[in-house]
């Protein structure tokens, strides 16, 4: 069996048409960066290379809209390529937190309550303070803001230009207080819960990218019930947002300690130590083998 990783082989050769990304910082990219990347990319010459056709499965690694956003999925499934992970519906689908969350909603799980930009005075005030100022379909906690206080509207506009230069669509959202909790899904089954600490309070694009700027911890310190209630969540999100093979579903917990989901990632780091390997180790798999599944899953359709 063949597999290959086109991530890695369109990145080290940028003189080539294939380029989908650069090297990933401690710092999140700016907007004409990633306008600069989707310039010098070219898709649909991936349907070209010898090593795409001629592999059994692709094992797909990449990050932002066009790389888990269901775009690059939608142009593998118009050539009859297979790979892993969830197809264009589903990666749309979790991709659009605004989509995500009315999804959720419907499944019967919490996530915070939120707003799309622009919306009322009356609605924003309603979010409380302080409040998460994001794009709706951008990864990493790119062009992300925390602003204290809502009501100031200079603050206010100044995050949303910040977010709107990644995405048109940008969401309001209340911030939750308490722990921040993430549950990998393999298949059709949850796997451990973790916990990420961070010093500021907020998982953002530095303190995910840079090393020391996060603990994470697996499995978490939970009561056994709350355990079980986030595993069974975390399925019940990928089955809502028509997932499949793997995911990542992040939580937070409110002041009172009830969770609420933030969203599903649907090409989660895959490293040796990233969460979504640290969740399987949990349950008694290893990276290695938490590799062979996932490829499993997608040879067996």
């Amino acid at each position: 069996m063949q597999v290959v990783d086109i991530s890695t082989g369109f990145v080290e050769r940028e003189a080539e048409p294939g380029l989908l990304s650069s090297a990933v910082g401690c710092a999140p990219p700016s907007s004409n960066e990633l306008a600069e990347l989707r310039r010098r990319e070219n898709l649909p010459a991936l349907l070209q290379d010898r090593r795409l056709r001629d592999a059994d499965v692709l094992f797909l690694v990449l990050h932002g809209q066009q790389g888990e956003g269901g775009q690059l999925q939608a142009l593998l499934e118009l050539g009859g390529l297979p790979f892993v992970g969830s197809d264009s519906l589903g990666s749309t689908l979790a991709m659009d937190k605004d989509t995500a969350k009315r999804l959720m909603r419907y499944a019967g799980v919490a996530t915070p309550d939120w707003e799309v930009w622009p919306s009322t005075p009356q609605a924003i005030a309603r979010l409380g303070a302080p409040l998460v100022v994001k794009p709706s379909r951008v990864g990493s906690t790119i062009g992300l803001s925390l602003v204290a206080t809502p009501t100031d509207r200079v603050s206010l506009l100044a995050a949303a230009g910040v977010a709107a230069a990644f995405d048109p669509i940008v969401l309001l959202e209340a911030y939750l207080p308490g722990r921040e909790l993430t549950v990998g899904v393999l298949g059709d089954a949850a796997l451990g819960v973790g916990e990420i600490v961070t010093a500021t309070g907020l998982f953002d694009s530095e303190s995910k990218y840079t090393p020391g700027g996060a603990t994470e911890i697996f499995p978490a310190d939970l009561p056994s019930e709350l355990t079980e209630s986030l595993r069974e969540m975390a399925v019940r999100v990928h089955r809502a947002l028509k997932l499949r093979d793997f995911s990542r579903v992040d939580f937070r917990l409110d002041a009172a300690g009830r969770p609420y989901c933030l969203e599903a990632n649907t090409l989660p780091g895959m490293t040796p130590t990233s969460l979504l390997p640290q969740s399987a180790s949990c349950v008694g798999i290893d990276f290695p083998e938490l590799c062979d599944r996932i490829v499993g899953l997608a040879l067996a359709r």
